[in-house]
């Protein structure tokens, strides 16, 4: 008898912790512009470093947020492969406010 009472303390201390993770998560939750993502899934994805950023994902958010403008930045990428891509969709998907994101060759 003494178990299932262990047993059953646990699955209440569990319960009441899934349900603070699940509260948390909703109320915590930070919504990451979709851009981003798509940005950098277009570049090479090597994560090389060699833009000065610390990869891929880093470069594609200084590029949505319009703290780098200069896609030669990325040594690997290809100007028809990635980065006509890339300008193609930025200019498609302005910022919130209407303004388009500045990126050049």
């Amino acid at each position: 008898m003494e178990i299932l009472y262990a047993i059953l303390i646990l699955l209440g201390i569990g319960a009441l912790l899934g349900l603070g993770l699940a509260i948390a998560a909703k109320v915590l939750h930070v919504k990451e512009d979709e851009r981003i993502e798509e940005v950098a899934k277009k570049l090479p994805n090597y994560n090389c470093g060699s833009c000065g950023y610390a990869g891929c994902k880093s470069l594609a958010e200084a590029i949505v947020t319009g703290k780098e403008e200069n896609l030669r930045k990325c040594k690997p990428g290809k100007e028809d492969a990635n980065f006509k891509p890339i300008i193609e969709y930025l200019e498609q998907h302005p910022n919130s406010d209407g303004t388009k994101v500045k990126v050049h060759l």
